[in-house]
């Protein structure tokens, strides 16, 4: 049976997040999932996530499937995951924390709560610039944040790179979200390990001043409104865009007839990357489970889904890319360590706050 099918029922209540936060995990009530040929029951892992996705609910499916082991998981945003880690300290019963963003999960390694994984197979499967280098962190899948540009105004050699986007040629021609969105966050901190700070100041203040009108919406929207034509380039993650890309849905395949995407590089290495990563709690109460989670996330089962559902690129070593992606998925990642990220986030705030980037 194809693996998108297996998942058919949620693994949790649906809690809303106050109540979450109230109540210990092992409060919360699910179903498991297995079928009657599934190994025996192994027991859980106890899982805080900050995703949101479709492929995760399959992925968690298919490894109480292939182990026995129950996912118990407890969706919330990064940051009120790091708080609530922080408040429940020693007696916390997380095991695994997901984050989709490396400086974030780079945040949580920093503040203590999250403790080296010695696993040999994640280390060989995800790349050093993708991973946490004490460990305590892995990126399952990473995107690109690059640009969704107007083919027929914009030449692709306009936007190889993240400096031309700061340029007078776009004054008044670019859609961005804003500037609390960690993608943008983890992409001036990106640039600020690379330029120092002035330098990064500098093409802020010019993204500012090209704005075609204040930030607003997620990354959808700015793609929408380059092919509404209220912009000639926006600031996306590849994934939104291979999503409408492939859309079923007809004005969003109208919309993208015009719409391209172009890899700007930094310093010619590559185009900025981030990840969403999985780190091992620092107070993991099942750590064997914990890690053989984390391993599953890496394994080409468990990539493929992601790339098949959520168009994210896979951070295997080898594992399989859908034809329709091989060519982003092929495109040169600058590579900075992803670690560096989180020292420098609130570096990146504090200058977004400085030039104006609401």
């Amino acid at each position: 049976m194809p693996l998108a099918r297996l998942f058919n029922r949620r693994l949790t209540i649906g809690l809303g997040l106050a109540a979450m936060l109230s109540l210990p995990l092992a409060a919360c009530q699910g179903e498991d999932g297995k079928r009657d040929d599934a190994p025996a029951d192994a027991g859980v892992v106890n899982l805080y996530t900050a995703r949101h996705y479709d492929s995760d609910l399959q992925v968690y499916e298919a490894f109480t499937e292939a182990t026995g082991i129950r996912v118990r998981r407890i969706e919330m945003p990064a940051s009120e995951m790091i708080e609530r880690l922080r408040a429940e300290g020693d007696a916390s019963p997380a095991d695994v924390i997901v984050i989709a963003d490396a400086g974030a999960m780079g945040r949580a390694a920093e503040a203590g709560l999250l403790q080296p994984a010695a696993s040999d197979d994640l280390v060989s499967r995800v790349p050093q610039n993708f991973r946490d280098p004490q460990n305590r962190w892995f990126g399952f899948t990473r995107r690109a944040r690059v640009v969704a540009y107007d083919s027929a105004k914009v030449r692709p050699e306009e936007i190889d790179t993240y400096e031309e986007l700061a340029s007078p040629r776009f004054r008044g021609k670019l859609c961005v979200r804003n500037s609390d969105n960690p993608y943008n966050i983890s992409l001036l901190s990106a640039l600020i390990e690379h330029w120092g700070p002035e330098r990064a100041t500098e093409w802020a203040r010019g993204v500012v001043a090209n704005m075609a009108r204040p930030p607003q919406g997620g990354d959808t929207d700015q793609i929408r409104a380059v092919g509404a034509g209220q912009c000639e380039v926006a600031i996306t993650n590849s994934y939104y865009f291979l999503r409408m890309a492939g859309s079923e849905n007809a004005a969003d395949r109208e919309i993208m007839q015009g719409v391209r995407l172009g890899f700007p590089s930094l310093d010619g290495r590559g185009s900025h990357n981030n990840v969403s990563a999985a780190g091992l709690a620092a107070n993991a109460p099942n750590r064997a489970n914990a890690i053989r989670f984390m391993e599953f996330l890496t394994e080409a089962q468990a990539q493929g889904v992601f790339a098949e559902v959520t168009n994210e690129f896979p951070t295997a070593e080898g594992a399989a890319v859908p034809e329709r992606m091989r060519d982003y998925a092929a495109r040169p990642v600058d590579p900075l360590p992803m670690s560096a990220y989180g020292p420098r986030q609130a570096e990146a705030q504090r200058i977004f706050e400085a030039v104006g980037w609401r």
